[in-house]
């Protein structure tokens, strides 16, 4: 590790992930400083959050709560902007060594390739950036010569199990997951869920959206499409194997047969960690695990004809071009539904699907063209959960 301390920006330092990102830098002020913190709207922690780590700059992307911001800082060294551009204009900064994008959904997107743009390292937390535009992200950062270190758990422990294989490809990812709280669970019973029993993930402490995701296996879905990606693997070589108890973070199998896994109890900093002060391992606090108290670890095969999402990231991903783009789309507008009570749980993966098939598709998309199609998808979800509530 580099004498001097690593200056992060954390883009949505308010959320799940970039809190715990706090926490670990928290406990080692010797090795990281935080330069910047973004956030969305939640001006309150932003303004305690700051107050405690001094960085350079703050922003917050709701231009309304910028007052606020301001004249609580006023007082203090700390540069306030706001608005979505200063988002992207923030990780620019020459001070800024690495980049944690926590932001939740597309909104991440932007930064993310302005801080590659600027040659920033990426801790990614963002796994939309990577559903959305897979193909552009990869090439802008081997452009860049920018390093991508994943923070989802799965992904990190795909990236760990690689460590000092180089000469050796993969030949097949085992990417593991928790099945969510309604593995066992009847497709009739499906059709009853509500949000508040959705949230009640049994292994892992996130975000809403991330836990919706988690539910419904869209998650695992952008998880497969992101591990495409951060590891040059296709469709064919990612296996998604339901393991319930989140303690086997993801395996990668190599050509002599052999499995390499990383495993733990489930906590985010332990990624978070690792990526932050990745290529070193460094001290932690975080529980132990004790093999005593697991006596048996089970895996089965996810249900991708209960829990559709899957199968229609699956879908997108073999279809290529924006269609990704539009499964994100649609299913951040679906999650808000489902959260809202506007649609049932057997609701989203049927708008998701119609939205799919209704927006328009493009081959070689560009980023103008992702946006737009991120538009264009998010009206017509909106258009078809607005008729299933006047029904």
């Amino acid at each position: 590790m580099q004498s001097e301390k690593r200056q992060i920006a954390i883009l949505g330092s308010t959320g799940s992930i970039g809190t715990q990102a706090l926490d670990v830098i928290r406990k080692h002020t010797d090795l990281f400083e935080v330069y910047a913190l973004t956030a969305n709207r939640n001006v309150a922690l932003l303004i305690e959050q700051a107050r405690e780590f001094l960085p350079e700059m703050v922003v917050i992307a709701d231009k309304q709560k910028y007052p606020q911001l301001k004249e609580a800082l006023n007082h203090l060294p700390v540069k306030v902007w706001a608005g979505e551009d200063a988002l992207s204009q923030v990780v620019q900064a020459e001070p800024v060594q690495m980049v944690l994008t926590a932001m939740v959904g597309y909104s991440g997107l932007k930064p993310t390739l302005s801080a590659i743009r600027a040659g920033k390292a990426i801790a990614l937390a963002n796994k939309e950036t990577l559903v959305v535009a897979g193909e552009l992200v990869t090439r802008l950062a081997l452009e860049n010569q920018v390093p991508i270190l994943p923070v989802d758990s799965e992904h990190s422990a795909i990236f760990q199990c690689l460590a000092g294989e180089a000469n050796n490809p993969l030949e097949k990812i085992l990417l593991t997951a928790s099945g969510g709280p309604f593995r066992t669970f009847s497709q009739e019973q499906l059709a009853h869920v509500t949000s508040k029993e959705a949230l009640k993930h049994p292994n892992w402490n996130m975000g809403a959206k991330i836990t919706i995701d988690s539910a419904t296996l869209m998650n695992k879905g952008f998880e497969m499409i992101e591990a495409k990606w951060l590891f040059g693997a296709t469709t064919e070589q990612i296996q998604i194997v339901v393991h319930p108890q989140s303690i086997i973070h993801s395996m990668v199998q190599f050509r002599d047969s052999s499995i390499k896994a990383q495993m733990g109890l489930p906590d985010m900093r332990l990624p978070i960690q690792y990526a932050l002060a990745y290529p070193q391992r460094i001290e932690s606090d975080f529980e132990r695990l004790d093999f005593n108290r697991f006596s048996t670890l089970t895996f089965e095969e996810p249900d991708r004809n209960k829990f559709r999402c899957l199968e229609l990231a699956y879908r997108a991903v073999q279809k290529g071009g924006n269609m990704p783009c539009i499964l994100n789309a649609a299913n951040e507008m679906v999650v808000a539904g489902f959260l809202e009570d506007k649609i049932s749980f057997p609701a989203m993966s049927e708008i998701i699907e119609q939205t799919m098939e209704e927006v328009s598709f493009i081959v070689s998309p560009d980023l103008e063209d992702y946006v737009q199609t991120d538009a264009e998808a998010r009206r017509k979800a909106d258009t078809i959960i607005a008729k299933l509530n006047k029904r």
